[in-house]
């Protein structure tokens, strides 16, 4: 039987990973178990007095406790990969321009604080700010599980800078997640050489003069399903070809993500929200401050740390919901 095993080096190799992650996470309530124990012993042992000085933590083992309950919620088959993040503005133009250009900041700094590593794909300027469209890869622990909270539309509601007469203007600019396809995962995702349309053309925005004045940009078409993935950061061709094989396979892994749950969902009499194409969360500048979640009903009116990358809160909302947090992929 074991020989059997390691007869099969890509699902030997799946299966060792996967021992790897659920050690981890046996591992950290053995942590937060034993943090538990010798608190309890301390405080039994402590005078009155001292409870101060014990109070930070219990802090810590708070904390500990919440990103453990995080944790245990990302069950779904592609939360423990790492995930590529695309903005895409809606019509308005450069209002909507600069709306996703403030998502994508937001983004990237959420991505900084949580410790994860992030690289550019692909990023359009847009005419006078913001970006036409941006898709980005993020490395770390559970980065599609933390992140399908992000999926939807995203609504702002400000004083357009803009505007000359400072009028009140609505923004819409959405976001989309799919799982990254790595190596071990390319017999799940297996794609035709013929059934792809790859174009070539000249890359705009920053990059330098190379960039700018060469093909050096891809676009693959998926013929059978239509999807398009697109890469124009590098300057080689061969490695934007790379990357934007890398998107293709991605995208079309979450395609095959979401049939699965329609088909669930179909065998179990449920009914699934469209979720992917729904407002999923409004941000209002003026007449007052407040961003709000509306399938969870979290919400907070320090818009700045939220726009500055503070949307744990959010994440955490929507991951502790037993309806809202179901394992799905976008479109």
């Amino acid at each position: 039987m074991v020989a059997d095993f390691w007869d099969q080096p890509e699902n030997a190799r799946t299966v060792l990973q996967e021992a790897a992650r659920l050690k981890q996470v046996v591992e950290r309530f053995d942590r937060v178990a034993m943090e538990c124990r010798d608190l309890t012993e301390l405080l039994e042992l402590s005078a009155e007095e001292e409870l101060e000085d014990i109070a930070p933590l219990i802090g810590t083992l708070e904390q500990d406790l919440d990103s453990l309950e995080l944790a245990t919620m990302l069950c779904g088959p592609d939360d423990s990969k790492n995930a590529i993040l695309t903005v895409h503005p809606g019509a308005g133009g450069s209002e909507s321009e600069d709306w996703a250009g403030m998502l994508l900041r937001m983004f990237k700094a959420f991505v900084e604080k949580q410790g994860w590593k992030l690289e550019i794909l692909d990023e359009q300027p847009g005419e006078l700010s913001g970006i036409k469209s941006a898709s980005i890869e993020i490395d770390g622990d559970n980065v599609f599980g933390y992140l399908r909270s992000e999926i939807g539309v995203h609504r702002l509601v400000r004083i357009s800078p803009f505007d000359s007469q400072s009028r009140r203007h609505t923004s819409f600019a959405s976001v989309f997640l799919y799982p990254v396809v790595e190596e071990e995962d390319n017999s799940e995702i297996v794609i035709d050489p013929s059934e792809i349309r790859v174009d070539t053309y000249r890359a705009s925005g920053a990059g330098g003069q190379h960039v700018n004045k060469t093909d050096s940009a891809i676009r693959m078409t998926h013929i059978p399903t239509g999807i398009v993935a697109q890469c124009q950061n590098e300057r080689s061709q061969s490695r934007n070809r790379a990357t934007a094989l890398k998107m293709l396979k991605s995208r079309l892994l979450a395609k095959k993500r979401e049939e699965e749950e329609v088909k669930r969902a179909t065998l179990e009499g449920t009914k699934l929200d469209n979720a992917w194409g729904s407002q999923i969360r409004s941000y209002v500048l003026h007449p007052y401050n407040m961003v709000k979640d509306h399938r969870t009903g979290v919400e907070t009116s320090d818009t700045t740390a939220v726009l500055g990358g503070e949307i744990l809160r959010f994440v955490r909302g929507f991951l502790l919901d037993p309806v809202l947090n179901r394992p799905r992929a976008a479109k």
